[in-house]
């Protein structure tokens, strides 16, 4: 072993110490990684930035504003609203949303199908407060095992097969792995909806501020304009919307005639609502009946945000109403719902006197935010800005995304352009802001990967992946055939963490193959289990883009992936050699 080699171990393997030790955000650990790469002589400077034009950057940044589009649009409820209810703990979250990752990543790129399904997992973990950290990790490792079905379900698969055709003459077709990959991803899945619980229960991190300030259900008033499909509709309709997360507690008539109506009330066109409910809902019922948020400012140039903010005890509101402060005038602000801790709002939403700690949901100016707020001494609850009383079409984001994945399945346009075509369609159409799109980024996740890209890209320069090959081929001589089925297995699940999939399998499907050859055995036993070893990368965040998407969402630490990636690794590691001798003969 050079000393470039043992250098570069040395470094992967501090870098894996001290994001296990989880001292230092993982972000810093990964720049102080890369600058200790460059010093050291491992990473030619001019390489230094060469993971931030990576396509897995790319895909990662691109695939998280495409799943903020979906979540904006409103098809998210159209999916989830039949089965929503259900749902409600994190073994039927898992069975339902891993299961469904899984299928479709067979079918299509595990990331896209994981980045379709992010924002309903978070609004099913909000809706029945379960915790999305319980559920996302099992969903990222179900969309790896789904792709073990397919040819095209991911990269290992497509490069074994190029391989195969190299040295038989005839590549793997579609279906091929689908024996092995069924099998894995049944039990693998039966494990996640049990295994769930080896993850630790507080990481949900750091206090949202909706828990924070204890955020109830907002009082709102809306008006039903003629073009609603509910007009001549009863009240219980149009509650029905919001699956009893919001209700119509009155009404208002001919303008100043107020009703506390009953469920089979007939509504009419003009009819002022007074809803009260979460902010979710009452933007699902916007969307969903076309209602019109009274106040909403509609003379204003440029975009309108709808923002959540918190009367502290030094706002000039506090003590005062709209109606006597003209919060439009004075700060630029729209009043649109009222949220009291303990308290229903039963005033007109003008003549509220509003108190410290009242949650206000307000419209304003994006490029008055966060001016506004601060001249009023409002906290803003940044995590939850919102888009009440916008509605666009559902179909815009979700043709986006269908003609993303006939490109991809198609090959006309590689993965990371056509995710960020996506992206920037999002952007285009009007689905998402700039600021939207910037918001939906986890920075900190690209940063990590970005830093990290260099750092892993050591072991291959210097040639220290040609050592691990030596030993593994050194190891298999002497040992039965199955066992060397699974040692290649092995190899490829502790390479792949720390190179990506791709460039495992470029690595380990010739050292598979010559091992098999060495031994007198056929090559494709041996092919699938790189196949499967490279696809399954559930020990860290960092080897496969869909462990990164979920780590941000789920405020899992690096440490959090073995707890339940390692028994998973076992079971794969297990089943997965018994059903490759089973399905392809070591005799050929």
């Amino acid at each position: 072993m050079t000393l470039q080699q043992f250098m570069a171990f040395a470094l992967v393997g501090i870098v894996v110490a001290m994001l296990v030790w989880n001292k230092l955000r993982f972000d810093v650990v990964a720049v102080l990684a890369l600058l200790a790469g460059v010093f050291l002589g491992l990473i030619p400077a001019k390489d230094a930035f060469s993971g931030f034009a990576d396509d897995i950057v790319i895909i990662i940044a691109s695939a998280l504003i495409v799943s903020a589009g979906i979540a904006r649009s409103g098809v998210i409820d159209a999916l989830v609203r039949p089965v929503a209810g259900k749902l409600n703990t994190p073994t039927r979250q898992i069975a339902f949303l891993s299961g469904s990752v899984a299928f479709m990543s067979a079918l299509m790129k595990n990331i896209g199908a994981l980045a379709i399904f992010l924002p309903i997992t978070m609004q099913l973990a909000r809706r029945h407060r379960t915790g999305a950290h319980r559920v996302l990790m099992p969903m990222a490792f179900a969309s790896l095992m789904g792709g073990l079905m397919t040819l095209v379900g991911t990269s290992p698969n497509i490069i074994v097969s190029r391989v195969r055709e190299e040295i038989l003459g005839k590549p793997f077709a579609m279906f091929d792995y689908l024996p092995v990959g069924l099998g894995i991803t049944v039990a693998g899945l039966a494990f996640l909806m049990v295994g769930w619980r080896l993850l630790p229960q507080d990481r949900s991190g750091a206090r949202s501020a909706e828990e924070t300030f204890a955020v109830e259900n907002y009082a709102s008033e809306m008006r039903l304009p003629a073009v609603s499909a509910f007009v001549d509709r009863t009240v219980r309709d149009i509650e029905a919307l919001a699956e009893g997360e919001a209700q119509v507690i009155g009404l208002i008539r001919e303008r100043f005639r107020r009703y506390v109506p009953d469920k089979h009330w007939v509504l009419l066109a003009d009819d002022i609502l007074v809803l009260e409910g979460d902010a979710p809902a009452l933007q699902r019922l916007v969307q969903a009946a076309s209602l019109e948020p009274l106040g909403v400012l509609e003379d204003v140039d440029g975009e309108l945000l709808a923002v959540e903010a918190v009367v502290t005890p030094h706002s000039p509101l506090a003590g005062h109403s709209d109606r006597r402060l003209d919060l439009r005038r004075r700060f630029g602000l729209s009043l649109l719902a009222v949220s009291r801790a303990g308290e229903r709002i039963t005033q007109r939403l003008h003549h509220v006197v509003f108190r410290e700690s009242d949650l206000l949901l307000l419209q304003i100016p994006a490029e008055r935010y966060p001016d506004a707020l601060a001249d009023a001494n409002l906290i803003p609850l940044a995590e939850r800005r919102l888009q009440l009383g916008r509605r666009r079409p559902m179909w815009v984001p979700v043709g986006i995304v269908i003609i993303t994945m006939l490109v991809v399945g198609l090959h006309l346009a590689p993965l990371a352009v056509s995710f960020l075509a996506a992206a920037t369609a999002m952007i285009v159409t009007g689905v998402l802001s700039i600021e939207d799109a910037y918001h939906a980024v986890e920075w900190p996740i690209v940063i990590l990967l970005a830093a990290l890209i260099p750092v892993s890209g050591t072991l291959e320069s210097t040639g220290a992946t040609g050592v691990i090959s030596t030993l593994l081929a050194d190891a298999a001589r002497g040992l039965p055939a199955v066992a060397c089925v699974t040692l290649v297995m092995a190899a490829a699940m502790a390479v792949t963490p720390f190179l990506n999939n791709a460039a495992t399998v470029l690595v380990m499907a010739p050292i598979g193959a010559g091992v098999a050859q060495q031994l007198g055995l056929s090559p494709d036993p041996f092919l699938m289990a790189v196949a499967v070893g490279a696809g399954s990368d559930f020990l860290t965040p960092i080897g496969h883009q869909c462990n990164t998407l979920v780590m941000g969402p789920g405020g899992y630490r690096f440490s959090d992936y073995p707890r339940l990636g390692l028994p998973l690794s076992l079971l794969i590691l297990t089943l997965g050699t018994w059903l490759i001798v089973m399905v392809w003969p070591l005799g050929g």
